[in-house]
């Protein structure tokens, strides 16, 4: 069974004489995603978020990132280093103060979960997949 992982920004806050604006959760969000999208299944070469494994990513008034994820199979031996892969990185976005990444098995995944581009890729894979 897999543990929640932990997202921490690490990163040193220093002052500035010019005061950094506050990014609002639909900004935090839009760059986690594409953080996201530089993470890959290690067995099909598509990034997680195209390939529909973030079930749930949320972000709070105050920074905190709340997200779900999932693999393509149970099995799968690479969950906890992807999950902390994740966390690693969503912890390094501005804006980002802490949040939790868990890893859900329901629903099951399955190709008709990902997002257009990402079926579109399955499909040129050769996996059968419904495009929208």
């Amino acid at each position: 069974m897999t543990e929640n992982e932990s997202v921490n920004n690490d990163k040193p806050q220093t002052e500035s004489s010019t005061p950094s604006k506050k990014r609002s959760p639909e900004e935090i969000r839009e760059e986690i995603i594409e953080v996201l999208q530089t993470i890959y299944d290690p067995e099909i070469p598509i990034d997680i978020w195209n390939l529909g494994l973030i079930y749930r990513l949320e972000v709070s008034e105050d920074g905190e990132v709340d997200i779900d994820m999932t693999v393509t199979a149970p099995g799968c031996p690479v969950i906890e280093a992807l999950q902390r892969e994740v966390a690693a990185k969503v912890g390094q976005v501005e804006g980002v103060t802490s949040g939790t990444v868990r890893v859900v098995w329901r629903p099951p995944w399955t190709p008709d979960r990902a997002t257009p581009e990402g079926k579109s890729a399955l499909a040129a894979m050769g996996v059968p997949v419904n495009i929208d």
